[in-house]
């Protein structure tokens, strides 16, 4: 186990939080808006000054890693990606997708073959997203969707599929499928990559401080459409 600075920035919410041995033991986030460039820092200094203050050393720093706002990724991996140098402790990348899938697994009482489509809003009826098992098993990857009845058909064609982020709120009137199920008030947050960053550290998972970066609109150019772009 370990202590970990974690830092989310990918949307309109700046979080920061920090783990021992996988328990949240400080946290701070703001709900305000575009304000990631002077919250972030400060967060990311309050909570080092709070495990120095519990003379608890810092063994890695763990970074949300997209997809998400452009400027906010930027923040928020500059961020991470200073501390780790300047403290010299490893970078670990979270997908973004996979955080926000994290208290729907911890607090939701799902049926075993359910289907998870996390979603980041995106513009009109655009969201980013991705399927995942209830083991967080990638069904299918990241992907810039245009939502409409049929987008996930095929998902929904075989079972219950939860929607859940800041993009599914607006496809609720879109998506009427009967295995069609929408988990409200879901959001990535730092204090929930705390059991995904675990896993890396046992993994030995970790980013290059150096040359890892965060998973921007242009990845998704190869295989998007146009009027997405």
């Amino acid at each position: 186990m370990s202590c970990i600075l974690h830092i989310e920035t990918s949307t309109k919410t700046c979080s920061v939080a920090v783990s021992q041995d996988g328990a949240v033991i400080f946290e701070q986030q703001d709900n305000n808006g575009p304000s990631h460039a002077v919250n972030c820092g400060v967060f990311v200094q309050e909570g080092l000054s709070f495990a120095e203050s519990h003379a608890i050393p810092l063994d890695a720093v763990a970074v949300s890693m997209g997809p998400g706002s452009y400027t906010g990724l930027r923040i928020g991996y500059s961020m991470a990606k200073g501390v780790a140098y300047g403290r010299n402790v490893p970078l670990i990348a979270l997908p973004t997708l996979k955080v926000i899938c994290v208290p729907v697994l911890l607090y939701e009482d799902l049926p075993e073959d359910a289907l998870l489509i996390p979603m980041i809003d995106a513009r009109r009826m655009e969201v980013y997203a991705a399927v995942y098992s209830r083991a967080l098993k990638e069904i299918r990857p990241v992907a810039a969707d245009i939502v409409t009845a049929d987008t996930y058909k095929e998902f929904l064609d075989k079972g219950p599929v939860y929607f859940f982020g800041d993009g599914a709120t607006k496809c609720k009137e879109v998506i009427n499928h009967p295995n069609a199920h929408f988990i409200e008030g879901v959001k990535p947050l730092a204090k929930n990559m705390t059991p995904l960053a675990e896993q890396c550290i046992a993994r030995n998972e970790y980013a290059d401080v150096a040359y890892s970066e965060p998973f921007y609109l242009k990845d998704f150019q190869a295989s998007t459409p146009k009027n997405l772009l």
